[in-house]
């Protein structure tokens, strides 16, 4: 996949509780300069235009500056059957958004000394030997199942012949029955795409993590990522089942000449492939915590989380590990985003903004979701933004997210 594919004026102290909104909203110290404006203006335009021409159906989107929220918006319909207005406290699948969280929380682990990055994946599954087209075993390590360069692949990157489909391999936004063990173990049992270390493919990787963690920690992920990020955060929306089912966001994929409301198990197509959604999946307990794309939670539980990790991290992380997670450990010619992007812990990272023709500043971190979201975080200039849709995939690679990026620097 790139591109995803390719694919934040009172007194400094007063803090600001978005309107409309629950404690799920993000509660950041109010802009200590009057409202910008002309900011609210290009973005406002930017989610307009998407709604009219039928890009997106509904959408929260959040920007921070230096700290201070400068921007929130809930923009059309939670529900188009039920004309439910959006609202800033809906709760969203997050599908790849989960994946920063969980990475987060193999971090804390790392610093626990509970997991080594550079340990075999052995150490901690003992079965899981997945092999070589040419019948070897090469040795897999927890760091590169972390940055994606273990040699494993995505079901919705490949074709129905692929082994991932003939094995049954779950992406992690479906209903498949199966436990988190066993979806692991037939990943396992497909041959790997390349030798491990040699190149970089977005894949299934957090999910056989996320059975890391609980081999090495003991304990259930779900229960992980609470103690480790979402509870110290304080983030009560973000999870992997929906508390709050009545604020789920109805997912649709973009159709002509309007989006379609998405169905359990309905592949959309993603170019020659598709993608397997399943909505229902964040209101079944029965079903395994997907490392990769199980969570749900809100627009303003994202931006709390990735606001303290360009702030370095604590509560939940240390400084050092923070700057390890944002260093890019692939290289630029992995071109994650296209052009000019690596990749770090959990996130694409910026190395060459010129190449990648953007004005995001070097160091920026970003990725997004197939449910339709999108997100970066620039420390270089201050910036935090957040788009959360209900629109695939527009609201993950789509004009939409150029344009808010554009609207956010000015362009």
């Amino acid at each position: 996949m790139r591109v995803l594919l390719t694919g934040l004026a009172a007194a400094a102290s007063l803090v600001l509780a978005v309107p409309g909104a629950t404690a799920a909203a993000p509660r950041l110290p109010a802009a200590a300069q009057a409202p910008d404006a002309a900011l609210k203006a290009r973005i406002d335009g930017v989610l307009d235009r998407a709604i009219a021409e039928q890009r997106l159906v509904g959408v929260v989107v959040l920007v921070a500056r230096d700290g201070r929220l400068v921007y929130h918006r809930a923009a059309g319909l939670a529900d188009r059957e039920a004309s439910r207005p959006m609202t800033e406290d809906a709760v969203f699948r997050l599908s790849s958004v989960t994946k920063p969280f969980v990475s987060a929380a193999l971090m804390r682990l790392v610093e626990q000394g509970k997991i080594k990055l550079d340990a075999p994946v052995t150490t901690y599954l003992p079965d899981f030997r997945p092999k070589l087209a040419d019948g070897t075993t090469p040795v897999i390590t927890i760091g590169q199942l972390l940055d994606h360069t273990a040699g494993l692949t995505y079901g919705l990157a490949e074709g129905p012949s692929h082994p991932y489909h003939t094995l049954g391999v779950s992406d992690g936004i479906d209903l498949s029955g199966l436990s988190l063990d066993e979806n692991v173990r037939r990943i396992g049992q497909a041959p790997l795409a390349f030798t491990p270390g040699s190149a970089w493919r977005y894949s299934v990787a957090i999910d056989v993590l996320g059975d890391v963690i609980e081999k090495a920690a003991g304990k259930p992920l779900p229960e992980i990522v609470a103690e480790t990020v979402t509870l110290p955060l304080g983030l009560k929306d973000t999870g992997f089942l929906a508390k709050a089912p009545a604020r789920l966001a109805t997912p649709y994929a973009n159709a002509q000449p309007a989006p379609v409301k998405i169905t359990d198990n309905q592949d959309v197509p993603l170019g020659p492939t598709a993608v397997r959604f399943a909505p229902s999946r964040a209101t079944h307990p029965e079903e395994f915590p997907s490392g990769g794309a199980g969570m749900v939670g809100t627009a303003g539980d994202v931006l709390t989380f990735l606001e303290t990790i360009r702030k370095g991290g604590a509560p939940i992380l240390q400084a050092s590990t923070v700057a390890e997670m944002m260093k890019d450990h692939t290289g630029p010619q992995a071109a994650t985003q296209g052009p000019g992007w690596g990749f770090g812990y959990g996130w694409a990272v910026l190395d060459d903004p010129a190449v990648a023709k953007t004005p995001q500043g070097p160091g920026t971190l970003a990725w997004g979701g197939v449910y339709g979201h999108n997100w970066f975080v620039d420390k270089k200039n201050g910036l935090t933004v957040v788009l959360m849709s209900n629109t695939a995939f527009e609201g993950m690679n789509g004009q939409v997210t150029r344009e808010l990026r554009d609207a956010v620097y000015g362009r």
